[in-house]
């Protein structure tokens, strides 16, 4: 009797084996999701040897895109402009390979120096806003600078300003519930994006929405790396702010921040406030106030490009990006980022271009808030430094997200160098083509973290190297 039923439950095993790979097989490609290969391995493995487990989590995660690429290409990219170098020009002809708009020019583009020039620039912004602001943010801190947030909110909602506020559900799980209730009674929408629960996009509550957007009248932009927490301002209880990037900037990639955050906005859900439904735009420039004035010292006008990432991209951008750039590396590479985690496509280029002669350097925090990645990141570091590049370690928490390709272009945003942001996470990074953005930028990197020593790695011992495996393919692959 126990024979039958043995083999019974074997081969019902094996059919729910059989039945989870041939559901992720056509859902792979039905939704043509082109995984990672090591991505794509870490999930048969699972499914195979874990199909009780692996199949839900894949149902519940699995979903990596949801653009699908055009089959037909068409080209939208204008004529190269005098002043575009080489590189400056590859990197506008990828993205537009990849269907990303064309540059635009901006104005009044402003690099934060520090936690206070970045605060300053955001409240400039909010309480420039005259008939709509919108924010979106990964974390919005239980905090001093999360009550100060709410504030400016509350105050631009009481005046007539139509307020959304986009949080992350699960960046900001911590984020007080009473604030939340404060800013929707003061007239503020506020929605969470992709809960967990209850979530209108089936299998995609693994793909966080990190891009950090304040967009006032679809005007004028606030981004960068930073959330709205203490720690990446000016920080909190006597401990240091975190070293990050932000910017500001006006013109025609507000526009598109807006259409960005529209996006989002519809992919969203949480309580509809009465005026949730109205399709009420942003003035358009003829009923603006006149454009700001220029201010000595800095471009009235430079050439940028904004450069999504994410599920809503049929193509992995940013990565593409900095795959073209380093192969067209010719003299330096500079990059800094909270968490190094590369794919072995993206850290062959760094080493090639090491090992080509391109002076390449990393800054990363010696150690981060996030001990996995730290664990995960050894090895890339060693083969970096094995290669000729150089790399830093810096004594406090570094968040920013920058990199600078030979003095022509500049790059900077939410997205770290990791397989999360590069492959999961909706990310946000703009390139900056003139020369003054990126002196600005090289500047800021050179000042903060050039008198570093440089790093030697220690060979690791066997378990050590085993440890470093595994947390990088299975904490940043799936």
């Amino acid at each position: 009797m126990d024979s039958p039923l043995a083999l019974l439950a074997l081969v019902s095993h094996f059919a729910f084996v059989l039945a989870g790979l041939l559901i992720y097989a056509v859902g792979t490609h039905a939704r043509d999701q082109r995984r990672h290969p090591s991505a794509a391995l870490a999930w048969v493995l699972t499914i195979a040897l874990l199909p009780y487990v692996g199949l839900p989590l894949y149902l519940l995660l699995g979903t990596r895109k949801f653009a699908r690429p055009s089959h037909i290409l068409q080209r939208t990219m204008p004529a190269p402009r005098p002043h575009e170098d080489g590189l400056q020009a590859c990197a506008i002809a990828t993205l537009d390979g990849m269907g990303l708009a064309p540059p635009a020019t901006s104005r009044q583009v402003r690099f934060h120096a520090d936690g206070q020039a970045a605060w300053d620039g955001l409240a400039i912004l909010i309480n420039s806003a005259r008939v709509q602001l919108d924010i979106s943010t990964f974390v919005l801190g239980n905090d001093a600078l999360g009550q100060r947030v709410a504030r400016l909110l509350s105050e631009r909602a009481a005046a007539g300003v139509r307020v959304r506020l986009l949080l992350d559900s699960v960046g900001s799980w911590r984020t007080s519930v009473m604030l939340v209730r404060q800013l929707r009674a003061a007239g503020v929408q506020v929605h969470w994006f992709m809960p967990l629960l209850h979530n209108p996009l089936r299998g995609r509550v693994n793909l966080r929405n990190h891009r950090k957007l304040a967009i006032a009248d679809g005007r004028r932009l606030w981004s960068g790396g930073r959330n709205l927490a203490a720690e990446y301002f000016n920080g909190e209880h006597q401990q240091k702010p975190w070293i990050d990037l932000s910017f500001t900037l006006a013109g025609a990639l507000a526009a598109q921040a807006q259409d960005l955050f529209d996006s989002h906005w519809r992919y969203s859900r949480g309580p509809r406030v009465a005026d949730d439904n109205k399709t009420q735009k942003p003035p358009t420039p003829a009923a603006q106030e006149p454009p700001e004035q220029a201010t000595p010292g800095y471009p009235d006008q430079t050439l940028t490009q904004m450069v999504p990432s994410g599920p809503d991209q049929a193509e992995d951008t940013f990565y593409g990006l900095l795959l073209t750039l380093l192969f067209r590396a010719e003299r330096r590479v500079l990059a800094v980022t909270p968490y190094f985690v590369p794919d072995d496509s993206l850290l062959t280029a760094l080493c090639l271009a090491a090992r080509r002669g391109v002076q390449v350097e990393l800054v990363v925090p010696a150690r981060s808030n996030h001990r996995l990645a730290d664990i995960a990141r050894a090895r890339a570091l060693r083969d970096l430094v094995a290669a000729g590049g150089q790399v830093r370690l810096a004594p406090g928490m570094v968040h920013a997200k920058a990199v600078v390709v030979d003095d022509g272009v500049a790059l900077t945003g939410s997205l770290n160098i990791d397989s999360r942001s590069l492959f999961l996470n909706f990310e946000l990074m703009v390139a900056f083509y003139g020369s003054e953005d990126i002196e600005a930028v090289t500047q800021w990197i050179d000042g903060n973290f050039h008198d570093l020593p440089l790093h030697q790695p220690a060979p690791p011992s066997l378990l050590r190297d085993i440890a470093e495996g595994l947390v990088r393919w299975l904490g940043f692959q799936i």
